[in-house]
C-alpha cells in the first residue's frame, strides 16, 4: 500500500514515504531492539504487530512522543486516550471482539437471554495476547449467565490433543471460542474435527481467521467461523491500484499469491490508517514530513467517513470510523466470517460492540 501511495500520489500530498521493517517473530526483545535502533532516524509512527511488543513499547513511545498503531491487538484499555495518549487501537480491540462474538452467539441462540446456562469453552494462546479478552468474557458470563471454561495452550500450540479430548468428550460445550495464533490455529481446527466438535459452533479471533489457518486443514475446516474487521478478496479499488502500480511493474515485495487474502488486506488497513493520520496532520501543519507529535494530532482527528473511504478506494472494505482525543478506537465494529472449504464468506452483518 505504501509503495502504491508513493507511485500514485508521489507520497502523501507529494511527500514521499520511507519505511523500515523488522522481522521480530513476535519476540518482544527483538521488537524493542528494532524500535530503539530505528527511532534515532526520526519515526512518524510505529506499528509493532505484536501484543507483547506493544506492552513493552507503551512507556517508550510515550517518553519519545511517537504514536503507536495497534490495530486489532495489544491493550484494549489503551483505547482511552486520557490514559494512553500515544496509543491508537483503531478500528477495534480484543474486548470489542469478545463482546461481538458473544453477541453473535446470542443471535444464533435466538437472543442473549438464551445464553443463560450455556457452556462456552475458551481456548487461548497462553500469552498476553491470549489472556487479553478474559476480563471481558468473565464480565459477560456474569451478565448473561453462561459458563466460560478456560483452556490455556502453551505456545506454539502444536500439541492440543488432551484439551480437545476434554472439550469433545467430557465438557461438550455449546460453543468454543479460540484466541490463537500461528500453528495453534490449524492444529485446534484439526483436533476439533477429530473429536467431532461442530466447526460452525467454533469461533476464532481475527488472528485465527486467515487462509493460512484453514487451508492446511482441508475439508476439516469447513464451517469454521472467525472474526474480522475488514473485507477479504481483491474486488476493491485499493487492491486494483496496488495490482496496477506495484505488482504489474514488478515492484511487489512478495510473489503476489497472498493478494486479497485476510492478512494481506489487514496489512493494507494498517498502512492506510497511518497514511490517513499523516494526511490529516498535514492539513493543519503543512505538506511536509510530520513529527510524532503532529502525527498524534492527525490520529486524534482522523475521520474516515463513507465518502472518504470511497475516495481512498476502500468502499465496502471497512466501516467508517472517527477518532477523538478520548476515544482512540473509533468504530469497533466487526463481522463474523465462515470458511466454506474454498473461501471466506460473511456469516453476519457488522456488529457494534457494547462500548459502555
Amino acid at each position: 500500500y505504501i509503495k502504491m501511495i508513493n507511485a500514485r500520489d508521489s507520497g502523501i500530498n507529494g511527500v514521499r514515504i520511507s519505511f523500515d521493517e523488522c522481522e521480530t517473530a513476535c519476540n518482544t526483545d527483538r521488537g524493542v531492539e528494532c524500535y530503539v535502533r530505528l527511532k534515532s532516524r526520526g519515526i512518524t509512527a510505529v506499528v509493532p504487530l505484536s501484543t507483547g511488543i506493544t506492552y513493552a513499547l507503551i512507556p517508550r513511545t510515550r517518553a519519545d512522543r511517537i504514536p503507536m498503531l495497534t490495530s486489532g491487538y495489544g491493550r484494549s484499555d489503551a483505547s482511552d486516550g486520557r490514559v494512553f495518549p500515544w496509543v491508537f487501537t483503531l478500528p477495534a480491540t480484543y474486548w470489542a471482539q469478545a463482546d461481538a462474538i458473544i453477541q453473535y452467539i446470542g443471535q444464533r441462540e435466538n437472543g442473549l437471554a438464551n445464553l443463560r446456562g450455556k457452556r462456552i469453552a475458551f481456548v487461548f494462546h497462553d500469552s498476553a495476547f491470549g489472556r487479553e479478552p478474559i476480563p471481558m468474557l468473565e464480565r459477560l458470563a456474569q451478565e448473561y449467565g453462561f459458563e466460560i471454561i478456560q483452556f490455556p495452550v502453551t505456545p506454539p500450540g502444536a500439541e492440543q490433543r488432551s484439551i480437545w479430548l476434554r472439550i469433545g468428550r467430557q465438557l461438550r460445550p455449546d460453543w468454543t471460542i479460540m484466541w490463537g495464533w500461528g500453528i495453534m490455529n490449524p492444529t485446534a481446527i484439526q483436533e476439533a474435527a477429530a473429536v467431532g466438535f461442530a466447526r460452525d459452533r467454533f469461533i476464532g479471533v481475527w488472528w485465527s481467521g486467515s487462509e493460512q489457518d484453514v487451508v492446511p486443514v482441508g475439508d476439516q475446516a469447513r464451517g469454521y467461523l472467525a472474526g474480522n474487521f475488514h473485507a477479504h478478496g481483491t474486488d476493491f479499488q485499493v487492491i486494483r491500484d496496488i495490482q496496477r502500480l506495484v505488482h504489474q511493474p514488478g515492484q511487489a515485495t512478495g510473489d503476489g499469491r497472498n493478494l486479497g487474502t485476510v492478512l494481506y488486506n489487514r496489512g493494507v488497513v494498517n498502512a492506510a490508517m497511518v497514511v490517513e493520520a499523516v494526511r490529516t496532520a498535514q492539513a493543519r501543519f503543512g505538506n511536509r514530513v510530520m513529527t510524532g507529535e503532529e502525527t498524534r494530532w492527525g490520529f486524534e482527528n482522523l475521520n474516515l467517513t463513507e465518502q472518504r473511504l470511497q475516495q481512498m478506494g476502500f468502499a465496502e472494505f471497512m466501516p467508517p470510523l472517527r477518532i477523538t482525543c478520548l476515544n482512540h478506537e473509533g468504530g469497533g465494529q466487526l463481522r463474523i466470517q465462515q470458511w466454506d472449504g474454498t473461501r471466506w464468506n460473511w456469516a453476519s452483518d457488522w456488529i457494534t460492540p457494547n462500548q459502555q
